[in-house]
């Protein structure tokens, strides 16, 4: 289970009160949730219409900044190809698992320097992570654009003998070239019709070179025959040809052509290789910074909202729940009971999800007695 509940409370006498009670209450008598306290630090609260206005950009910062880390874990997921099963373990935050980075959460002093106001940490937080998600469409646009045309080649080359690409299969041997009047022709044959075509082919239209035909490969469905005959012919034999159930496929011997195809193939695919470890790494390095930056911004949305509804002097107790998955309502149920005294009004609209009170942005999500964000480490979508 990678949800978890993060909440907060106000201090009872103490902090500790109010931490001990949510740890009878959901623990110690009936297993509803594993429990860590999640630490914010001492933050400038400023005036309350700031707070009122902040709490609203929060909001959306968070959706912004929850949709980055996601579109990069998925990316991540895209580029690993067949290794997808190695995703999980590049998808970490300052180089741990993301649940053990969210159940020891400690503010990054450094990146996030609490002497500033609530509103400048949040501008640093949302200019980064744009930065990010800028970068991520250039370079997944650029690495694609490689991708896709390695495959067009590959899926050439890949084909049945009706459509692909013929270079690495035929040789300059196989072909009568620089002949003013002969040319060598190659037909796709069924396997079933190989015989027919043996017996035949010297006749299906005057000027066919006698015994001409090599079979040059074989994939799972036909044969490619090369034949050779006079230019002139080539109309009929190809109209006989198509009667008979045999393709003749349109191709000239071109060897400039052909060493240029088998080149850009090589190019590209040496230009993937050398481009997939730099991109793996960019992407390792810019999930972590994406995802703490999301869970600071979740902290400061503890913050600001336990402010405006608990009030100051700033004394509340943030925790994080992981609820088991089992008895998910029954835990709601609990911390109903535990909190239901700090908001009267909550009573009538515990279930519903649209409320919208100024200055509490509620309409985004469930309204309880107590803060409540929920914060889920499960980012990938496979389909």
């Amino acid at each position: 289970m990678t949800e978890f509940w993060l909440i907060s409370a106000p201090g009872d006498k103490t902090c500790q009160q109010t931490w001990d009670k949510l740890m009878t209450a959901t623990t110690r008598t009936n297993n509803l949730s594993t429990n860590n306290k999640f630490n914010i630090p001492d933050l400038k609260v400023g005036t309350l219409d700031v707070l009122v206005g902040l709490s609203d950009e929060l909001a959306k910062l968070d959706s912004f900044v929850e949709s980055v880390v996601k579109k990069v874990a998925q990316y991540m997921a895209d580029v690993l190809e067949d290794s997808r099963d190695k995703v999980q373990e590049n998808l970490l935050a300052n180089g741990v698992d993301l649940v053990t980075y969210v159940t020891r959460f400690q503010w990054d002093m450094a990146k996030y320097p609490i002497k500033q106001s609530l509103k400048n940490i949040s501008e640093i937080v949302s200019k980064a992570i744009s930065q990010i998600d800028n970068d991520l469409k250039a370079r997944a646009s650029a690495y694609n654009n490689l991708k896709g045309n390695l495959q067009n080649l590959e899926r050439k080359n890949a084909g049945s003998l009706l459509t692909r690409s013929l270079a690495d299969i035929v040789k300059k041997d196989d072909f009568v070239l620089d002949s003013e009047y002969l040319i060598t022709m190659l037909v796709v044959v069924p396997k079933t019709n190989y015989t027919d075509w043996q017996r035949t082919y010297e006749t299906l239209s005057e000027m066919v070179v006698p015994r001409s035909t090599n079979l040059l490969f074989e994939d799972h469905d036909s044969g490619l025959f090369s034949v050779t005959l006079f230019r002139k012919a080539i109309d009929d034999f190809r109209h006989k040809a198509r009667e008979n159930k045999f393709t003749v496929r349109d191709f000239q011997y071109n060897e400039e052509e052909l060493k240029a195809d088998k080149e850009e193939m090589t190019r590209l695919s040496t230009d993937k290789k050398k481009q997939f470890g730099p991109l793996v790494r960019w992407l390792k390095v810019n999930f972590s910074e994406a995802f703490i930056a999301w869970i600071h911004i979740k902290a400061l949305r503890v913050f600001v909202e336990s402010v405006l509804r608990y009030g100051l002097p700033v004394n509340f107790q943030a925790m994080l729940l992981q609820p088991n998955k089992k008895n998910m309502k029954k835990l709601r149920e609990v911390l109903y009971d535990l909190y239901k005294h700090l908001d009267s009004s909550a009573a009538a609209i515990i279930d519903q999800t649209a409320m919208d009170i100024p200055g509490l942005n509620l309409s985004q999500q469930e309204y309880y007695p107590y803060v409540y964000y929920k914060i889920d480490c499960n980012l990938l979508d496979f389909k």
